[in-house]
């Protein structure tokens, strides 16, 4: 059942740094601050950014296993009128991961969403590569299983 309130919430993609902390925005850092809650893919590695920044936040998980039963929770959360910072690992949340499944729930609420950018681990991989960079296709990530990965080449 879903709380219908006056004012729904805002969802925000936040890109985090994906190696060096100081790569991450000031407008990511102030969307932490600010908002009601934080959904991170996995808490310990978001608990240390936050403790980096001095950021105390709510904090819960959302990855692969709990997307179902944590995306509905989020979903009446931002329904009732809270803002949830939704970040991954590192790099861009909804990227390969549970966050496009958010995304859309919150496209199918009416509830916005907004993307904070920063570090983007395929452009990186695509500009430190030499590889020529005027037109590219990305199709997702490697598998982390080596014998398929090493398979597609």
């Amino acid at each position: 059942m879903k709380y219908m309130a006056d004012k729904k919430g805002t969802l925000y993609l936040c890109a985090t740094p994906i190696g060096n902390l100081g790569d991450i925005s000031s407008r990511c850092l102030e969307v932490l601050q600010s908002v009601d809650l934080i959904a991170a893919e996995d808490t310990r590695r978001t608990l240390q950014l936050l403790n980096h920044f001095g950021i105390t936040k709510a904090l819960t998980s959302y990855h692969e296993h709990n997307k179902a039963a944590k995306g509905e929770y989020l979903i009446n959360l931002l329904l009732e009128g809270k803002s949830i910072a939704q970040v991954s690992d590192a790099g861009t949340p909804a990227i390969s991961d549970p966050g496009e499944d958010l995304v859309r729930l919150c496209i199918e609420n009416d509830v916005t969403v907004t993307s904070i950018p920063g570090p983007v681990a395929g452009i990186n991989a695509l500009i430190l590569s030499g590889l020529p960079a005027r037109r590219y296709a990305f199709e997702g990530f490697l598998s982390v299983n080596k014998r398929i990965a090493a398979s597609i080449f």
